[in-house]
């Protein structure tokens, strides 16, 4: 029975170059000159470091710059609060998001069913396996999906005859 899977991946590796062009770039610019401005990688969040709320926007400027140019969407990033650490130092946390979320999953099995389109969908860990007896109709679904879902990448993967 065909099929695919609908999966929500990052490059980390990409994600690692473009902090350090970041990093390489802010310690080079003149406006950032004697500022303790950064972004430092974590496991799936990164942290931007600034002097003060206008530079920390720069500094995640620059980064979806970069992330943007090394071909990593940035839809899946998610932005926190930012908040004062010593002195006029701000720090943001930066959560990139991999998978698919339950209920976004949900959301996306939701929308297959409504469509009446002869398909099953299913939840298996952070992806969404669909299947269905023709491939036009897997087709259709992934029209649909890429239609419905904006605010998040998602990516068509493990197509099976």
């Amino acid at each position: 029975m065909p099929s695919f899977d609908i999966v929500s991946e990052v490059d980390q590796v990409e994600v690692r170059n473009a902090v350090d062009q970041c990093n390489k770039e802010v310690t080079n610019r003149f406006d950032f000159k004697g500022s303790d401005s950064r972004v430092e990688i974590g496991d799936k969040i990164l942290t931007v470091f600034a002097d003060d709320e206008f530079k920390l926007g720069q500094v995640r400027d620059v980064l979806t710059g970069k992330l943007s140019k090394r071909g990593v969407d940035i839809r899946c990033l998610e932005t926190g609060d930012s908040e004062k650490i010593s002195g006029n130092k701000m720090k943001q946390a930066v959560t990139v998001r991999a998978g698919i979320e339950q209920d976004l999953g949900k959301k996306i099995i939701r929308m297959v069913k409504d469509s009446k389109l002869k398909a099953q969908a299913s939840i298996q860990a952070d992806t969404v396996r669909v299947s269905s007896s023709k491939k036009d109709t897997l087709q259709e679904v992934m029209q649909l999906i890429r239609k419905s879902v904006t605010d998040f990448p998602l990516q068509f993967k493990n197509f099976r005859d």
